[in-house]
C-alpha cells in the first residue's frame, strides 16, 4: 500500500487544493493528507525542520526553500496565479470599486475593512494603503486578522468589507465577491509546488495538469 503524501498549502489555494487532493486520491489511490496555513507559517515550519513531502508557497517561498536545501533541486512546479479581490456580505451593499478614486473611497467609508496581517494579500493591501495616502483613515477602524480567511468578518458583522486573495474570499459561505481590486493597484501571485520528497512528483505533475486547470478556475484561481 502506497504511504499517504503529506501536503503543506497556503490558504490561497485551500479550496481548489481539497477538490484536487481528492480527485488525485480517488484516481491514483494515494491518499493526501493536507495542512492550510499561511506561507509565512508554513516557511517557519519547514525551515525548523518539520516533515512534508510537497507544499504550495508562494513562488518565491518556493525558490528560497530550495536555495536553502530544504526542497529538491529544480523541483519547483507552478501551480496557478491568483488576484487579491473586495468582499461584502451576502445581501450587503456593493460599493464601486471600479477605479482606483472608488475604490479608496470606498475603503475609507467602510465601517471597518478585514485583511490579513501576515498574508500575501495583507502585507500587500497594507503597503498599498499607505501608498495611497490612506492608510491612517483605514487602519484607525480595521479589522486586522492575525490568520484565517478575512471574509469570516463580514459574516460575523465585524467587518463591512474584506480584501484577500479571491480565491481565499471564495472559500467563505454568506459572502459576495465584488471583484478584483482595479487595474493599477491589482497585484499578481503565483503558487508553486515544490518536492520535499520524490514521492510526491506525481501530485505535482498532477496540479500542473490539464485536468486540473477548472477546478482551478472554479475556485478563484487561474491555471499558471
Amino acid at each position: 500500500m502506497t504511504a499517504p503524501i503529506r501536503l503543506f498549502s497556503t490558504l490561497a489555494v485551500m479550496g481548489g487544493m481539497r477538490d484536487l487532493a481528492a480527485a488525485f486520491q480517488a484516481h491514483f489511490g494515494t491518499e493526501i493528507t493536507a495542512e492550510f496555513a499561511p506561507t509565512v507559517a508554513l516557511l517557519q515550519r519547514l525551515r525548523a525542520g518539520e516533515k512534508a513531502d510537497i507544499a504550495i508557497l508562494t513562488a518565491q517561498g518556493v525558490d528560497d526553500l530550495i536555495a536553502e536545501g530544504i526542497m529538491l533541486p529544480n523541483s519547483r512546479t507552478d501551480v496557478a496565479r491568483s488576484f487579491v479581490g473586495v468582499a461584502v456580505k451576502a445581501g450587503a451593499p456593493k460599493p464601486d470599486i471600479s477605479t482606483v478614486p472608488a475604490f479608496q473611497a470606498a475603503l475609507v467609508a467602510a465601517r471597518s475593512v478585514a485583511y490579513s496581517k501576515i498574508g500575501a494579500s495583507g502585507l500587500y493591501f497594507a503597503g498599498l494603503i499607505e501608498k495611497l495616502g490612506i492608510a491612517a483613515a483605514v487602519n484607525a477602524k480595521a479589522t486586522i486578522c492575525a490568520s484565517g480567511f478575512t471574509a469570516e468578518r463580514l459574516v460575523s458583522g465585524e467587518a463591512d468589507l474584506a480584501v484577500q486573495q479571491i480565491s481565499e474570499l471564495m472559500v467563505v459561505d454568506g459572502i459576495e465577491v465584488i471583484g478584483p481590486l482595479p487595474p493599477g493597484v491589482q497585484t499578481e501571485a503565483m503558487f508553486s509546488a515544490g518536492l520535499l520528497t520524490d514521492a510526491a512528483a506525481d501530485f505535482a505533475r498532477f496540479l500542473a495538469s490539464a485536468d486540473a486547470a477548472p477546478v482551478l478556475r472554479r475556485t478563484g484561481l487561474e491555471p499558471a
